[in-house]
């Protein structure tokens, strides 16, 4: 596929697994690369690793307040999030929130989040393996996600997945796996992510009742500079760290299963020495690029590669690309449980890595310690269904079959 023929907003080549020939063309002949768009606007597409990392570190030239995904929020034109959200913020209003939300990732709540995880885990291989097999992605995955919510948030099991179907649903937009497909699909977006407003400001209504020292709690008691978030900022928080804990750590164990699956070297790899987890976790991230990109506006005119980018122009910066490029990573189409170094880039990096990471880290090593441990094998059992977007590449439905 040359560049001139490379639609990156095509929904259904990322659902196909067919993006990493199109995104490597772009890396080789075209990485600042101007993406036209059907209303005569359009977008950059930074695809090589040394211009996604260089964009990332420098905030001040590459604004995060445009919104991470391209259309914003489909509730207004802009973004009603800039400036708001933690993904949506610069410094130094980015700083600030991000020490508030901090105290949320504290260590007696990881360790409290690992022993929900655990626990739920446990039961769903156990019930998997009861009876010889499941739907990886939709009641394995789904738990860590779950675990974490309601540690985190002080939430019930039943409100935790609640709150992941509407974040599936809301990521999904255009799958129907997830939604019924009629209608204008600009409001069918806005329904689904006022339901997750209503949800959280439910939350926030109780807390303001009776405080508690989850996200909620900490987010509705804060200050910024001697002043109170608003409700709405509250809730735009709870929103981002939901959306980006529920989408990354499921979809990316479901990558790492069928990663497992195809290459049993590497899984043997695994058995043979537990000490390789952290890396295989590591390359696990690396491969699947759950997040596939993220936007930025630039803040001024920037010269990269020969190319112009102007004041106002968005730009997008693909991990997924730039998590296979081979000046980077030595044979980089090749998964390795035991690669190091492994900068990958899918937490992000500089100021915006992403705040779940650790939490996301441990989740996934609950799972796969639980499934090594244990001795489990599986195989992939009929068709792997992937998510309808270009922003996160999630896997809808995995058959597996699993025996000890």
């Amino acid at each position: 596929m040359t560049p001139e023929v490379v639609d990156l907003t095509d929904v259904d080549v990322f659902a196909r697994g067919e993006h990493h020939g199109m995104l490597r063309s772009l890396r080789e002949h075209d990485p600042v690369h101007w993406h036209p768009l059907p209303d005569g606007s359009g977008f950059w597409a930074l695809t090589s690793y040394g211009d996604v990392t260089a964009a990332y570190l420098d905030h001040a030239s590459f604004l995060s307040s445009g919104g991470a995904m391209l259309g914003g929020s489909y509730r207004n034109e802009a973004d009603t999030a800039a400036g708001r959200m933690l993904v949506s913020s610069d410094p130094p209003r980015h700083r600030l929130l991000r020490q508030l939300m901090h105290r949320a990732f504290a260590p007696e709540t990881i360790d409290r989040i690992a022993r929900r995880v655990t626990v739920l885990v446990d039961a769903a291989v156990d019930r998997a393996l009861s009876d010889g097999g499941c739907d990886f992605a939709t009641q394995i995955g789904p738990e860590l996600p779950a675990g974490a919510l309601m540690g985190m948030m002080d939430i019930g099991y039943d409100d935790a997945h609640a709150l992941i179907d509407m974040t599936r649903r809301m990521i999904g937009f255009r799958d129907s796996s997830y939604v019924e497909l009629s209608g204008d699909e600009r409001l069918r977006l806005a329904s689904i992510q006022s339901e997750i407003f209503e949800f959280f400001y439910d939350l926030l209504e109780a807390r303001r009742r009776r405080p508690g020292t989850d996200l909620v709690g900490i987010l509705a008691e804060a200050r910024i500079n001697g002043r109170r978030l608003s409700d709405e900022d509250v809730v735009f928080n709870c929103m981002n760290v939901a959306v980006g804990g529920n989408e990354t750590t499921s979809h990316t164990a479901s990558a790492g299963m069928i990663a497992l699956a195809e290459h049993p070297e590497q899984h043997a790899k695994l058995l043979g020495d537990p000490h390789l987890l952290h890396s295989g976790i590591n390359e696990m991230l690396r491969w699947s690029s759950t997040n596939a990109y993220v936007q930025r506006i630039a803040a001024k005119d920037v010269e990269m590669a020969g190319r112009t980018i102007r004041k106002g122009d968005s730009v997008t910066l693909w991990n997924v690309a730039a998590n296979r490029d081979p000046e980077q990573f030595a044979d980089p189409d090749r998964f390795d449980v035991a690669r190091s170094p492994n900068r990958h880039l899918s937490y992000g990096s500089g100021v915006h890595r992403c705040i779940g990471a650790s939490l996301a880290q441990v989740e996934l090593s609950i799972l796969f310690r639980r499934l090594l441990d244990s001795g489990v094998r599986w195989a992939v059992e009929g068709p792997v269904k992937r998510v309808r977007s270009n922003f996160i590449l999630g896997i809808s439905g995995l058959p597996l079959s699993l025996t000890r």
